[in-house]
C-alpha cells in the first residue's frame, strides 16, 4: 500500500514536471538537452560494456599458455551462451538478437518505441558472451542499448513519434561513439545504417549525443586510439592499383560474409528445439575458437598485433605455435580465419548468444588487408613494396563499408579509431569501391535485409518511408453492409436503403468473400418490383478486380490500386472478409504521416 502511494505521488510529481517543461521550454531547445543527456547516458554504458567484457575476458583467459593449445577454449564459449539463456529467459522473457535490427523495426513499425528492460539486456548479455569467448561483437548490442535510453527518455518526456525517432538515433550515434571514441563515425552510422535523414532538425541533436558518448570515453579511457596504428611507410600514388584491387576483393569477401551469415541463421531458424541448437552452435563455436583462438572474442588482439606489425602472435595458444615462423602457414592460416569468422559468428548467435556482427566485419577486414599486403610482398621477388600495416587497416574499412553498405561510416571510423588520417584517399578508395562491389549483388546490408523482404525497411526515400509507416490493419474500413449469395433483390434493396455506401460484399455462411455487388450495376433493376423475387445476387454481383491480403506491406498494396484502378478493394485474412481499404482513406493518412514525418 506504501508502495503504492508513493508511485501515485512520483506519477503526479512528474507529470507537473513535464507540463512545466511543456509550458516553458520550446521543444526544439529541449531536444538538445535531451541529446545531451542521452549522450552521456549511452558513453557510460558503452565503457561499462567495454569494463564487462574485459574484466570477463581477462579472469578466463590471462592463466592461458601461448605456447601450446588450451583445453578451456572448448568449454567457456558453451557455459557463457548456457548463462545468455538462463538470463534471457528467467529475468528478461524477450528475444533481444540482431540488436541493430531491432531498432531499426522499432523505427519502421512501433514508432521508435523500445522497453526500459532494452537498456540493460543487451548490455549484460553480450558481456557475458562475448568475454567467455562468443565469436560476435560489442557494437550491435551498444546501439540497442544505446537507442533504447534515447526512446526511453523521450517516453518519460512524452515526446512525438518523431521525436522519438530522433532520440533512438541520438542513443545510438553516442553508443558508437563511446565505444570507439569515434564521434563522426557515431553520427554516420546512425544516417548511414540506421537511415535518419540529415536535416536541420537533425544534425545538431546527432552531433551533441555523437560528441557526448565521445568525451565521456576520452575522460575514462584517455586519449589513446582503439587501435594501436603507427604509419611507418607513407602511402604513394604508384600504390593505387593495389588499392583498387583490395577493394574488389573486400566487397567479394563481404558478399560471402553476408550470403553464409543468412545461411546459417537460417540453418539456425529451421530447428525447433533449443537445446539442439545450444549443441549444433556450441559445438561450431568451441571447435572453431579452439583450432583458431583468435575467434574468441571480438579479436581486438588479433587486429593490434597485425597493425604492429607482430603477425606471428595470431598462432599463440595453438598446437601450430612452432609453425609461427612459417610465413605459407601464417597465410593459410589467416585464411582459414577469414572463411570461419563468419561460421563462428552465426554459430554464436544461432546458439543463443547475444552480440552483433560490427566487430567480426572489422576483424575479417583486417584479416584480408594484411593477407592481401602479404601475399604479395612474398610471391613476387623482391615484393611489391606495399605495407602490411597500411592495408590491414584499409581492409577493415572495406569489409565494414560492404558489409553494412555504410562506406562513409567506415571511412571515419577506421581513421577515428586507428588515428590513420594520413591514409584518407585509399579509405576512399577501398570503401567505396567495396560498397559498389557487392551492391552489384546485395541491395541491401546484412542489417537491413530482413526487415527489406518482410516490407518494415525505412529508407531516406521519403515515399518508401511513408508507405513503410502506414499499416493495413490501421485504414480497412468495416462500415460496408453484407449481403448473402441467396438473397433475392428486394433484401438487397431494403439494405441499400439503410447504408450510406454504394458498394456491397457477398459473403457466404462462413464469412469467406465471394463478390461484391455495387449500385451502379443495378440501378437499372432496383426499381422494378416485378424483379424482386426472381432476382438473387448470385446473378448481379461480380468479382472485385484484387482482394488485399491483411498484413501487406502497403508499397504493394498501392502497386495494386495502380494497377487496378480501383477506388476501393476487399480486404480478406485467408480468404474471409474483413473490410474495404480506400484510396481515399490511404491518401489521407499519407499526408499526415508525411507531414509529421518531415516537419523539421
Amino acid at each position: 500500500m506504501a508502495y503504492t502511494e508513493h508511485n501515485n505521488r512520483f506519477t503526479e510529481w512528474w507529470f507537473k514536471v513535464v507540463s512545466w517543461r511543456e509550458t516553458h521550454i520550446k521543444e526544439r531547445n529541449f531536444v538538445l538537452i535531451l541529446a545531451l543527456v542521452v549522450g552521456v547516458a549511452c558513453g557510460f554504458a558503452a565503457q561499462l560494456l567495454k569494463l564487462l567484457i574485459h574484466l570477463i575476458s581477462g579472469l578466463l583467459t590471462s592463466h592461458f599458455s601461448a605456447t601450446t593449445a588450451n583445453y578451456l577454449y572448448l568449454v567457456y564459449p558453451v557455459v557463457g551462451i548456457l548463462i545468455v539463456l538462463l538470463f534471457l529467459q528467467y529475468v528478461v522473457k524477450d528475444n533481444i538478437s540482431h540488436g541493430v535490427t531491432k531498432v531499426l523495426y522499432a523505427i519502421s513499425r512501433n514508432k521508435s518505441r523500445l522497453k526500459k528492460k532494452n537498456m540493460y539486456a543487451s548490455l549484460v548479455a553480450s558481456s557475458i558472451t562475448i568475454g567467455f569467448g562468443g565469436s560476435v561483437g560489442a557494437e550491435g548490442p551498444i546501439v540497442f542499448t544505446g537507442a533504447a535510453i534515447g526512446s526511453n527518455v523521450g517516453q518519460a518526456f512524452r515526446m512525438s513519434p518523431r521525436i522519438l525517432m530522433l532520440l533512438v538515433g541520438c542513443g545510438a550515434a553516442a553508443g558508437i561513439a563511446g565505444i570507439f571514441r569515434a564521434p563522426i563515425a557515431g553520427m554516420l552510422f546512425t544516417l548511414e545504417v540506421l537511415m535518419i535523414d540529415l536535416t536541420g532538425a537533425t544534425v545538431m541533436p546527432l552531433l551533441i549525443s555523437s560528441i557526448t558518448g565521445a568525451t565521456v570515453a576520452y575522460v575514462l579511457e584517455g586519449y589513446n586510439s582503439e587501435f594501436f596504428f603507427s604509419q611507418s611507410e607513407p602511402f604513394s600514388v604508384s600504390k593505387i592499383p593495389y588499392t583498387l584491387l583490395l577493394g574488389i576483393f573486400c566487397g567479394l569477401v563481404s558478399l560471402y560474409f553476408t550470403r553464409v551469415m543468412f545461411m546459417m541463421e537460417s540453418m539456425f531458424s529451421r530447428l525447433k528445439y533449443r537445446m539442439l541448437k545450444v549443441a549444433i552452435g556450441g559445438v561450431i563455436l568451441a571447435g572453431l575458437i579452439f583450432v583458431l583462438p583468435p575467434l574468441y572474442g571480438e579479436g581486438y588482439g588479433a587486429i593490434n598485433n597485425l597493425l604492429e606489425g607482430d603477425y606471428s602472435k595470431i598462432v599463440d595458444g595453438t598446437f601450430f605455435y612452432v609453425d609461427r615462423d612459417n610465413i605459407w602457414f601464417i597465410a593459410c592460416f589467416i585464411v582459414a580465419i577469414i572463411l570461419t569468422k563468419v561460421f563462428a559468428t552465426s554459430a554464436t548467435n544461432g546458439a543463443g548468444g547475444v552480440g552483433g556482427t560490427f566487430a567480426p566485419s572489422l576483424f575479417v577486414g583486417a584479416m584480408c588487408g594484411f593477407l592481401f599486403a602479404f601475399l604479395l610482398n612474398n610471391i613476387f621477388e623482391g615484393g611489391v613494396g606495399i605495407s602490411n600495416k597500411n592495408f590491414t587497416l584499409l581492409g577493415m574499412a572495406g569489409l565494414m563499408s560492404g558489409v553494412m553498405h555504410a562506406p562513409l561510416m567506415a571511412i571515419f571510423l577506421t581513421a577515428e579509431m586507428t588515428g590513420g588520417y594520413n591514409l584518407f584517399l585509399p579509405l576512399l578508395i577501398v570503401s567505396t569501391l567495396s560498397y559498389m562491389t557487392i551492391r552489384i549483388f546485395e541491395p541491401y546490408s546484412i542489417y537491413t535485409m530482413r526487415l527489406a523482404k518482410q516490407g518494415d525497411l525505412l529508407t531516406h526515400q521519403k515515399d518508401k518511408s511513408v508507405l513503410t509507416l502506414l499499416k493495413i490493419d490501421n485504414l480497412i474500413e468495416k462500415d460496408f453492409k453484407t449481403v448473402r449469395p441467396e438473397m433475392n433483390l428486394k433484401e438487397v434493396v431494403d439494405i441499400i436503403a439503410t447504408s450510406n455506401r454504394n458498394l456491397f460484399p457477398v459473403i457466404d455462411a462462413e464469412g469467406v468473400l465471394v463478390g461484391i455487388v455495387l449500385l451502379d450495376d443495378i440501378r437499372n433493376i432496383m426499381f422494378r418490383p416485378d424483379l424482386y423475387k426472381k432476382m438473387h445476387v448470385t446473378r448481379f454481383m461480380s468479382m472485385p478486380p484484387a482482394r488485399i491480403e491483411i498484413g501487406q506491406p502497403m508499397e504493394e498494396v498501392m502497386r495494386i490500386f495502380d494497377k487496378t484502378n480501383a477506388w476501393n478493394l476487399p480486404v480478406v485474412e485467408k480468404g474471409k472478409y474483413i473490410g474495404f481499404v480506400s484510396k481515399s482513406k490511404i491518401f489521407n493518412s499519407y499526408r499526415r504521416v508525411l507531414r509529421h514525418y518531415c516537419d523539421d
